[in-house]
């Protein structure tokens, strides 16, 4: 496709090599990055949950990322097709990968392609796309794809230009678009085109751009455009709550066996890829049970979890025009969450070489059960720089600007990675977002983002919210009593030689997490109720220097002390707790089981 002064496209394309063709998925891609906002508006089947158009995107991202441009074909669409499986997010996205890895199954050794051959691979790629699908349904991305690629064939013999090869079949593609509407009803009554074909459509449409414009554009700014307000989309109804998405390797990967397995858990089910590397999207309500039977297949080398229906509400009824986002350390309960609209982005927990996401795909009762029983002593991981790119790509789609509060960056490199995901997401939106380190955890955490949630949802601004929040962080108190030093050993918070001391004169702790948002010893009993007693002395004191916002209450496994603090801390300053909740794996890994942590917010 490039000639060789390197900007302009040559008029006739009779063959295209490796180079070209990766060249023409760029300028496709950027064409989506351009829309993804509107992508997102117009989501509505199979939920409509406002978030195929970050889905889509984040997909092509990942594929440019990790594809070096080869001149031999096969080569280049091998590699394309290998990162769309590994990157692919939702139902759409992960139809489009396995649909590039039936073209690339259906191109033998070759350096340059014919129109011919080309038209052959996408009709050979669409037999995979539909067996990808368990039940497919036409009005959608696999409608276009199909209609596309049949009118490319039956006009193959025609044409040996791929520039009007390409220009004769946009229209079809268009039209198929449009028919949509009328092959859906949910579509119908939304007056809107289905999302994941409107991006395979805008992504052929960058390929005839480039034709058309030259190379130049793809050394240009793209930006995501503004869309004009639509009506809120209303979903009738959210059948299964989790879009759980998970990408397994090993040998021999039976996906018959899996699809089995699997369809009883949910709908939307697909199962695409090879028999070494197997990408699976369902939507479910125990994704925890998804990848517990995944795990039996092949090693779960990425996983991602989405609630539906939370994005739904989100869509449809937004509270605020400023985003709430922590992670999943904050140990808010499902309610408040859903109450106060904040979004969660999970830890990983690692379980030797299986990995979870802290309260998705890891429920607390499985994590309970595996902590007890694993002979591997499980560690945490901050979520990834991509991830949290894909998390502010979307909330920038349903939000003016973005407040994100993490656990302590003592603790964990999720600030780190939240701020960096941040910057580049915000620039390329021209939104604002502020990061902050609460140097906190746990239920600590959880009072500040509920009491910025509140803030939000009364319609402060951005800036007010923010201001209040480095106030709040002077005022915030985290006490934590141990009936053990074992585990501080074990997670490297505690030496040896101390944790061996401790355990001889049967030492139960008690911790503050400090200003420096790390873990301080400031007490100690040879009593679990003596270090709670102790506990309580402190909060005895601190009281007498404000009033009470709020307070909660996080433990592992030890509801019992946890009512005890609740019934006398409730006498102390006359009111329940916000919430008392079991704390997230960072919490129990780091102290043990037994750990109770009293959060105080003064006004």
């Amino acid at each position: 496709m490039e000639n060789r002064k390197g900007d302009s496209i040559e008029k006739q394309l009779n063959y295209i090599d490796g180079r070209a063709l990766y060249y023409g998925f760029l300028a496709g891609a950027n064409k989506i990055f351009e829309n993804q906002h509107q992508l997102n508006k117009i989501n509505v089947f199979p939920v409509a949950d406002a978030d195929t158009g970050t889905n889509f995107a984040s997909t092509m991202r990942s594929i440019i990322d990790m594809v070096e441009p080869n001149r031999d074909v096969k080569t280049t669409v091998d590699s394309l097709a290998n990162a769309a499986l590994i990157g692919a997010r939702g139902n759409s996205g992960i139809i489009f990968a396995q649909f590039l890895y039936g073209f690339s199954t259906g191109i033998g050794p070759t350096e340059s392609l014919s129109v011919a051959n080309f038209a052959m691979a996408l009709k050979e790629s669409v037999k995979y796309a539909y067996q990808a699908v368990t039940n497919p349904v036409e009005g959608t991305i696999l409608t276009v794809i199909r209609e596309w690629a049949d009118f490319i064939y039956q006009i193959k013999d025609s044409i040996n230009d791929f520039s009007i090869l390409l220009e004769n079949s946009i229209d079809k593609a268009r039209i198929s678009l449009e028919q949509t509407k009328i092959k859906l009803q949910v579509l119908a009554r939304a007056n809107v085109v289905d999302a994941g074909a409107k991006a395979f459509v805008l992504f052929l449409e960058g390929i005839i751009d480039l034709l058309k414009k030259g190379i130049k554009i793809l050394l240009t700014s793209h930006q995501a455009s503004k869309v004009e307000e639509l009506s809120p989309i209303f979903h009738d109804e959210i059948t299964f709550r989790y879009c759980t998405e998970a990408l397994i390797s090993g040998n021999g990967i039976d996906q018959q066996k899996i699809k089995k397995e699997m369809s009883f858990m949910g709908d939307s089910l697909v199962v695409a890829g090879s028999s070494s590397k197997t990408r699976i999207h369902i939507h479910t309500d125990n994704p925890s049970g998804v990848f517990k039977r995944l795990m039996n297949h092949g090693q779960i080398i990425y996983q991602k979890v989405d609630d539906m229906a939370f994005q739904n509400t989100v869509a449809s009824s937004q509270r605020s025009k400023v985003a709430i986002l922590t992670d999943s350390t904050c140990d808010i309960p499902r309610d408040l969450l859903d109450r106060y609209q904040i979004h969660v982005i999970p830890l990983n927990v690692h379980f030797g070489e299986n990995y979870f996401l802290d309260g998705l795909s890891l429920s607390g009762k499985h994590f309970r059960k595996m902590f007890f029983s694993s002979k591997v002593y499980p560690s945490t991981s901050q979520p990834s720089i991509k991830d949290l790119m894909n998390r502010y790509s979307y909330l920038f789609t349903q939000y003016d600007s973005v407040i994100s509060l993490h656990i302590s960056s003592a603790m964990s490199g999720t600030w780190n990675n939240s701020h960096q995901a941040a910057t580049r997401i915000a620039v390329e939106n021209r939104k604002m977002t502020t990061v902050i380190d609460s140097a906190k955890l746990s239920g600590s955490l959880g009072l500040l983002v509920l009491r910025a949630a509140q803030m939000a949802s009364e319609g402060a601004l951005h800036n007010e919210i923010v201001e209040a929040i480095k106030q709040w962080k002077e005022k915030i108190y985290m006490l934590v009593s141990c009936t053990t030093t074992k585990y501080m050993v074990k997670s490297g918070r505690l030496s040896p030689m101390k944790g061996f001391i401790a355990n001889v004169l049967n030492i139960k702790p008690v911790i503050i997490v400090g200003s420096d948002g790390q873990t301080h010893e400031n007490g100690k009993s040879v009593t679990e109720s003596g270090a709670a007693k102790m506990v309580m002395a402190k909060i005895r004191k601190l009281l007498k220097t404000g009033e009470v916002w709020n307070y909660a209450i996080t433990h592992f496994n030890n509801i019992q002390t946890a009512n005890w603090y609740t019934r006398e801390l409730e006498k102390l300053i006359g009111k329940p707790p916000l919430f008392v909740s079991e704390g997230s794996p960072v919490l129990c890994i780091n102290a043990g089981p037994g750990t109770v942590s009293v959060n105080i917010l003064l006004e």
